[in-house]
């Protein structure tokens, strides 16, 4: 399970969200588990039955007006109530400063209070970004990245079957590397997953008898991008006479990686074979099927049609004595 402990929030994101410490070192090192936002306006008021405790909670000008308008001790009841839960930390917008009871209670219950002049709404919207961001099902696959005519291709296959060479190709021609050898991919998205590089290895290629290149060096910066959405797999294998392959392509095929479905194209490689033109054709393929076109769709169609079309011309014929 992926977790963030509340000094990383803090470390990473002070300037982003503007954030300063108010209860000192209390709770620092508690974890946030979730990328859920809470703001417990009905706990402090005394309801706990469905009290959403497990989320970082967010209290606004309303929570703090609630809190000032009370007398001290049931300022200091309903602030004992609500840290009671274990929160994982307290984040109060606007720059407004709580009751000195909220922060007696965070420390008696080790808890962090931060506070951020972000308004309420752009401090949910800025959070929700970060924590979106840190707790999105991630793996990682060996392969190649690359964005071509804006279209993410994905190229896998077996270590040495020549997908740095095809992304060096492309990336010659103009397109642009987002990582090779190990592609990270993160779902951003119920239907999207998006692809980047690691920070050590940069943008940099191992090609086999020349070895390790920089391409933005050789390239200049117009021939990387950080991060790329992946819309297409491209799976590269050695030429088999025994396989079959598709040659309309009316069958598309699928694959799902973390549970996101992206077509699938499988390329026999021979010698002689551009498969960088190919991979160009894949992408512009793909933008046409994204607007609605469908080419092999089409064929097939005006085929049957025509089919159809001779049969009843025939039909006619035969039957024709004038």
């Amino acid at each position: 399970m992926n977790s963030v402990t509340v000094e990383t929030l803090f470390n990473e994101k002070k300037e982003y969200l503007e954030l300063s410490i108010l209860s000192g070192n209390a709770g620092l090192s508690k974890s946030i588990l979730n990328n859920e936002i809470h703001r417990p306006s009905l706990a402090l008021a005394g309801f706990t039955e469905r009290f959403a405790s497990k989320r970082t909670q967010v209290l606004g000008e309303t929570e703090i007006a609630f809190l000032t308008s009370q007398p001290p001790e049931k300022r200091r009841e309903a602030c004992m109530r609500l840290f009671s839960f274990n929160l994982p930390v307290v984040i109060v917008s606007k720059g407004l400063m709580p009751p000195a009871e909220l922060l007696e209670a965070a420390r008696e219950w080790d808890t962090a209070v931060l506070s951020s002049k972000l308004t309420t709404t752009e401090l949910e919207s800025r959070l929700s970004v970060f924590l979106d961001h840190a707790f999105a099902p991630t793996t990682t696959v060996h392969g190649s990245l690359v964005d071509v005519y804006g279209v993410g291709l994905l190229y896998t296959g077996k270590s040495g079957v020549g997908k740095s060479e095809t992304a060096l190709d492309l990336v010659e021609r103009g397109h642009r590397l987002v990582a090779d050898d190990m592609v990270r991919i993160i779902k951003k998205a119920p239907e999207v997953i998006v692809g980047t590089g690691f920070e050590l290895l940069g943008h940099h290629m191992e090609v086999r008898g020349i070895g390790i290149i920089d391409i933005e060096k050789l390239f200049g910066i117009r021939s990387i991008r950080l991060q790329k959405r992946i819309e297409v797999e491209v799976r590269l294998t050695v030429w088999s006479e025994e396989e079959q392959y598709e040659r309309l392509g009316l069958e598309e095929k699928h694959t799902s990686i973390l549970g996101v479905e992206i077509p699938v194209v499988t390329i026999p490689l021979s010698p002689g074979k551009n498969i960088t033109v190919i991979s160009e054709v894949i992408a512009m393929n793909h933008m046409l099927k994204v607007y609605g076109e469908n080419t092999a769709e089409e064929f097939a169609q005006r085929l049957s049609e025509e089919i159809h079309r001779r049969k009843m011309t025939t039909r006619y014929l035969e039957s024709d004595y004038e």
